[in-house]
């Protein structure tokens, strides 16, 4: 042990000790204080609760939500470190959570230091607490980014990212003897596509894998750190903290200049730039008016705003092509109903998106791939406006509210068979569900309630887009062939196969 690593175990004791000691004084005071009736959940240490359980088991969180959900229901609570987790997993409870009590529970609980910083104090549409600067900054999102008139307007940008995608999936398997990572490929397609939305402008591939790479670099900056739940260990991390602000700097460093193209090209004209596009989503940030502000947004917020619609679209998306192609792969007969129902509506054309409303098939396997894999199983955290109550318990306002979403879709009460990959179920197996919530909650793999995910539309068109043409183009087949697909799942921004997918695609032949 060098003597670096030897003086920080020092400090750490001693913090644990001091910690320990405030601890308890605390706690011989409580008996003068209101007791709150939290949910049931795992004995945790002093201070640190269940946080050194969970974070040296080597598990997912996820699979710890699995694993407790039998022994403590569809409600319990974790104690990580100075946070409170409070885990909801039953479409009873979400319903209460999202709809009964969608106000009270529709805001977000304290951020880490380290996402402060990049979400400009909570300044997103994701982050932001419920109130003024939430409905400003979502209505603009929804209303003039994503509705469904902005994104037909973007149907030519999806066309020739897709044409770019099929003859990339062409050169790498003509490269490679027929085998080609999925992810990969289908993330940079979506990428591709968001750039475009959000900049209006006209990409190389060199300049989309700079800001893709630097995406990426953001993301990994912002993952959870053991000082994100024990504050006193902060000392220990001021390295970890530096080279996030040199990350922060990097990102608008990276795109402000294409913030500022497309200011200059609105200042010109959209004539001074036959490749720009009549509008994105920076259009609608330069001067949006924020309720409770004189001004709008400034540089580095608009920065902010643009990272979350490129994050928030990208690896979702893509993550669900990944689970869409090794369950066509596993099952043959999915995959030649699919190409039979694409080659009667289409023919030998290249499917458009007016063509899918024709698509009822695809619809439903779309609809179970997102039963089965929703792209994240946890929800976006929600926190309380106010002290509140849910299934009974004590919800106190701070602490963190996770909606476990395969406990939802799952859950054998609610559906036949939950275990299998089924979209006949959604044909004549008589069995439905509004993704919305709005009809009931059975599944909601976007969320439910105010704070729904505003992407749904885009995402949905995208995803059935993108199976649409890639099963049209491709007959897809296991590596090695005649292997089984592993569907082992792993964390990383999103829920992905443990091994990224490898395949071999054959080109159809009309």
């Amino acid at each position: 042990m060098d003597l670096s690593s030897y003086y920080h175990l020092i400090f750490i004791s001693l913090a644990l000790t001091l910690s320990t000691v405030i601890f308890l004084i605390t706690q011989s005071k409580s008996k003068y204080k209101t007791r709150q009736r939290l949910p049931p959940g795992p004995p945790g240490w002093p201070i640190v609760g269940n946080l050194l359980q969970i974070a040296n088991s080597g598990k997912p969180f996820f699979q710890h939500v699995r694993e407790l959900l039998p022994k403590y229901g569809p409600i319990f609570t974790l104690k990580m470190g100075s946070r409170t987790m409070i885990v909801v997993s039953s479409a009873h409870l979400a319903h209460e959570l999202l709809i009964e009590k969608g106000q009270l529970f529709a805001s977000r609980p304290p951020e880490t230091p380290t996402r402060t910083v990049f979400s400009c104090d909570k300044f997103t549409v994701n982050a932001a607490l419920y109130g003024p600067v939430w409905r400003s900054l979502r209505r603009n999102m929804v209303q003039n980014g994503l509705s469904n008139t902005r994104l037909k307007e973007f149907k030519n940008v999806r066309d020739v990212a897709l044409d770019k995608l099929v003859e990339k999936i062409k050169a790498e398997a003509q490269k490679e003897n027929g085998l080609v990572y999925v992810l990969k490929n289908a993330r940079f397609a979506v990428f591709c596509i968001l750039l475009n939305m959000c900049f209006g402008l006209e990409m190389s591939e060199e300049t989309v894998e700079k800001i893709d790479h630097m995406m990426k670099e953001v993301l990994i900056t912002v993952s959870p750190r053991i000082d994100d739940f024990l504050p006193i260990l902060s000392p220990l991390f001021s390295k970890q903290r530096k080279e996030a602000a040199a990350v922060r700097k990097k990102q608008i460093e990276t795109l402000r200049p294409y913030i500022e193209q497309r200011r200059a090209i609105l200042r010109a004209g959209l004539a001074s730039d036959p490749t720009a596009t009549p509008f994105s989503y920076l259009d609608t940030l330069f001067d949006l008016p924020i309720e409770g502000r004189r001004s709008g947004p400034t540089e580095p917020e608009i920065v902010t705003l643009c990272s979350e619609y490129l994050n928030g679209g990208t690896d979702t998306t893509a993550t669900a092509i990944e689970w869409a192609i090794g369950r066509l792969i596993e099952s043959p007969f999915m995959q030649t109903r699919l190409v039979d129902e694409i080659r009667a509506v289409v023919g030998a054309r290249p499917v458009r998106e007016a063509d899918l409303d024709n698509m009822p098939y695809l619809h439903a396997f779309v609809k179970e791939l997102l039963r089965k894999h929703p792209p994240t199983y946890l929800s976006l955290t929600h926190a309380v406006t106010e002290p509140a109550t849910l299934g009974g318990y004590d919800i106190p306002t701070g602490c963190n509210v996770e909606l476990f979403l395969p406990g939802i879709s799952e859950d054998p009460k609610l559906w036949t068979n939950p275990e299998n990959f089924d979209p006949e179920r959604f044909l004549s197996g008589g069995e439905d569900a509004d993704i919305t919530g709005v009809r009931g909650i059975r599944m909601i793999p976007f969320g439910a309630g105010r704070r729904i995910c505003p992407g749904l539309s885009m995402a949905t068109i995208h995803v059935n887009l993108l199976i649409a043409r890639l099963v049209q183009e491709f007959e897809w087949r296991a590596f090695p062939e005649g292997g089984n697909i592993d569907f082992t799942e792993k964390l990383e921004f999103t829920v992905v196969m443990k091994n990224s997918l490898r395949a071999k695609v054959i080109p159809r032949v009309y």
